[in-house]
């Protein structure tokens, strides 16, 4: 099931060339298999691979609540455009969540793949045409309409 899922992320990456924004997300509950899906497809096609939490957090340690608020969109894209690859994946984003960050995750991802094209996971779900992040009741739920959106979709592994 990994190889025909990494060939459809590979397949996604391909359609996302002709779009406006060159995002794909990988959507699926925690321990559905996100990240080593992502770590394979990096490994077939040496597409650079990020741990977006680890990254940002190491940048984000010397600024005050409201230089964080200001600088973050500009470290991620920092972050991203490294080089000068034209597809990059990333995992863990959970930090863009963050309530004191006061951020919209998709609308962030979708600026940041206008350059490149960014297959990033999403925890979270898809249906009824919206997609979510986190229970109606977190702090952090999200809730986007699904349309115009490049997705692959998982399921939690048993």
């Amino acid at each position: 099931m990994a190889t025909s899922t990494s060939e459809e992320i590979i397949d996604r990456i391909k359609q996302a060339h002709e779009l406006y924004h060159r995002l794909v997300l990988i959507v699926g509950p925690s321990g559905s298999g996100k990240t080593s899906l992502l770590q394979e497809v990096s490994k077939q096609t040496g597409f650079r691979y990020i741990n977006l939490n680890l990254e940002l957090s190491r940048s984000l340690l010397e600024l005050t609540e409201r230089q964080r608020i200001l600088k973050l969109p500009i470290l991620v894209d920092e972050i991203i455009g490294k080089t000068f690859d034209q597809v990059v994946l990333i995992d863990n984003l959970e930090i863009l969540f963050e309530v004191s960050l006061k951020q919209d995750p998709l609308r962030l991802l979708q600026q940041i793949s206008r350059n490149r094209t960014v297959v990033a996971s999403w925890n979270g779900t898809i249906a009824g045409g919206y997609l979510t992040y986190a229970a109606p009741n977190h702090p952090e739920y999200r809730r986007f309409p699904a349309h115009d959106l490049l997705v692959v979709t998982l399921e939690k592994k048993s």
